[in-house]
């Protein structure tokens, strides 16, 4: 009983947390990406306060602020650019809409390319004020997973990035977003195409002035009537709500992990934590695309994530092998 209630509930959380005016709105998105940056900030200070972060306290408002548009929005926009959007749909929608690519309230960030965009950074930051680039990251990749943690539920909240079809798991759930892939898969399991057709009758029925409208309507009109979500529902295909695993591997476990770390090894070469991060965050994103619905088309066997954590699994190899022999050469020389 639990396993089909579960198994039947459709998702119907609005992005939208409050309407301020006009086209101004709060929305869970930005509001989760705000509690990312309060959090690190926080965090930082309080590190740097008991001196385990190579940065002075009172240069943790400024470096946040800039890793914040610098790192965080310029590397996470331009990668999803770069990594998804242009594969996808080629240079045709960007050349004959440039502001597109300005546009994050739409959607469209790669924790990839944020990821990128913060090593970027860091790194003429470190050089710009002396300090060990390495350093610097370690104490950001430990606050960096809360980041993760409420932005993947405000990705939940948003119903995207959402999971693939799987009726065997009791928590699974259907997603509005889904109609198009859902629809899909429903005509190749009756080897048909009328499912789209079948779906449209059913909910114009029950509210006719769906009629030529587009589909973002049903999905807001679904979320005030109960009738119009319980029919929506019949038509969708239950799904993993992989925004959450992802919240709670990349996000909660990871973060208590690195924390664990930096408190009960104070004294542990600069850019150990950083590798750890890149490793971790890459073994966790690659575990769970197994459940995430694949974002556009394969590279060989992997999804894109997949794909790209490996490469960031090489990089923290590489930043933790640096980092011992460094030390050790230290040692060395004293």
């Amino acid at each position: 009983m639990i396993d089909f209630l579960l198994a039947t509930y459709v998702h119907n959380l609005d992005p939208v947390l409050v309407d301020i005016w006009g086209p101004l709105k709060l929305r869970w998105y930005g509001l989760g990406y705000l509690l990312s940056f309060v959090a690190a900030f926080f965090l930082l200070r309080w590190l740097a306060r008991k001196d385990l972060w190579v940065l002075p306290e009172e240069k943790v408002s400024d470096f946040i602020a800039y890793a914040a548009f610098f790192g965080v929005f310029l590397g996470g926009r331009l990668g999803y650019i770069l990594f998804y959007h242009i594969p996808e749909f080629g240079f045709s929608q960007i050349s004959a809409d440039p502001l597109l690519i300005f546009r994050v309230w739409e959607g469209g960030m790669a924790s990839h390319g944020g990821i990128l965009g913060l090593m970027i950074f860091t790194f003429i930051y470190a050089r710009k004020h002396k300090v060990s680039w390495t350093g610097v990251g370690d104490g950001l990749c430990v606050v960096a997973p809360l980041g993760l943690f409420f932005v993947r539920c405000a990705n939940f909240i948003n119903g995207e990035l959402y999971g693939r079809i799987d009726k065997t798991f009791a928590w699974a759930m259907k997603f509005p977003a889904a109609f198009s892939q859902d629809m899909d898969h429903t005509d190749k399991l009756t080897g048909n195409s009328y499912a789209r057709d079948n779906a449209w009758l059913h909910l114009t029925d029950i509210d006719p002035e769906l009629n030529n409208q587009p589909y973002e309507v049903v999905i807001e009109k679904a979320r005030s009537n109960p009738e119009l979500s319980e029919a929506l529902g019949e038509h969708l295909h239950p799904r993993h709500p992989s925004q959450l695993y992802e919240a709670l591997l990349e996000g909660l476990v990871l973060f208590a992990i690195l924390l664990f770390i930096r408190l009960k090894f104070p004294k542990l070469a600069n850019g150990v934590l950083t590798g750890l991060f890149f490793i971790l965050y890459a073994s966790f994103r690659i575990f769970v695309e197994q459940f995430r619905e694949p974002d556009s088309e394969m590279i060989l066997l992997f999804t894109k994530g997949q794909f790209y954590s490996l490469f960031m699994i090489v990089i923290g190899l590489g930043f933790i092998i640096t980092a011992v022999v460094k030390k050790r050469k230290q040692s060395a020389d004293a």
